[in-house]
């Protein structure tokens, strides 16, 4: 039935006409149901250039076929295809629907999960589970899965990534750094500020070793602390922490950035 409209819509409407684009992109649904991955890998990236060229990069078809086509790479052990698609899709969806749009989030949310986790899967099963990859794929669940309030969840991503990057790339790895800092914003979300004030001091110490007190990590980081301090009431810390991440932040990046000192840094997904 799909490969018949798809021949019926070229005919009637031209290859180009978004409804044959849909076929295209159904009809590699239907390939990927019969396990025909080389099949739907065809009439996905049909599909895509297509809807590129008649809808543009950010029309809402053009990125369900970009998704559709992350999967597919991942199914495939095309890994590094599947990430830029992911990354992509991610991007774009925000862009176009606008990143405070309550169906902006509930989509990209979603989307989100479904690739991190097969996306996790796909590297433990190719690259095995203390793969760098793997772990920075845990690390962002991590971070998906704190800002949609999964915090339970969250911790056990953080908590793995955090322990395969301490054995495989060492405790004063950036990246490990980076990971620690992210389960200090857990603790802090879950109200356990003594085991977040671990995790930041820790990050502290290691990016001041490796990169200098004065990088922006760095201040990020003493940043988070200033809030924790503050919630816990200790003023007097919290004020001495917020001026030393203001002046560290002006210095670095001149005086326009005075709001650095008055927000918590966010973690940002970085498939790596």
């Amino acid at each position: 039935m799909c490969q018949r409209a798809l021949l019926g819509y070229e005919k009637a409407l031209g290859p180009e006409h978004t409804s044959t684009l849909g076929a295209a992109n159904n009809l590699g649904d239907l390939y990927i149901a019969q396990d025909k991955l080389a099949e739907a890998e065809r009439m996905y990236e049909r599909a895509l250039l297509g809807y590129e060229k008649a809808l543009g990069s950010e029309h809402s078809s053009t990125l369900n076929t970009v998704h559709n086509l992350g999967l597919l790479y991942s199914d495939q052990g095309k890994l590094d295809e599947a990430g830029r698609m992911y990354q992509r899709a991610l991007s774009e969806f925000e862009k176009a629907l606008g990143s405070e749009h309550t169906s902006a989030l509930c989509m990209v949310n979603d989307k989100a999960d479904k690739m991190y986790q097969r996306a996790l899967v796909g590297y433990e099963k190719v690259l095995g589970p203390d793969h760098t990859s793997t772990l920075n794929t845990a690390n962002n669940l991590g971070i998906l899965y704190r800002d949609q309030g999964k915090l339970d969840e969250a911790e056990r991503m953080f908590r793995r990534a955090l322990s395969g990057k301490d054995k495989v790339l060492g405790s004063e790895h950036t990246s490990t750094l980076g990971t620690a800092n992210n389960l200090g914003l857990l603790y802090t979300d879950q109200g356990k500020p003594d085991e977040a004030d671990s995790m930041y001091q820790r990050a502290l110490s290691g990016y001041r070793k490796v990169l200098g007190s004065e990088h922006t990590s760095a201040l990020d980081t003493i940043n988070n602390l200033a809030i924790l301090y503050w919630n816990q009431g200790k003023l007097d810390e919290a004020e001495r922490l917020y001026q030393r991440a203001l002046s560290g932040h002006q210095a670095t990046r001149g005086s326009d950035h005075v709001s650095y000192a008055e927000r918590r840094e966010q973690p940002r997904p970085s498939l790596q």
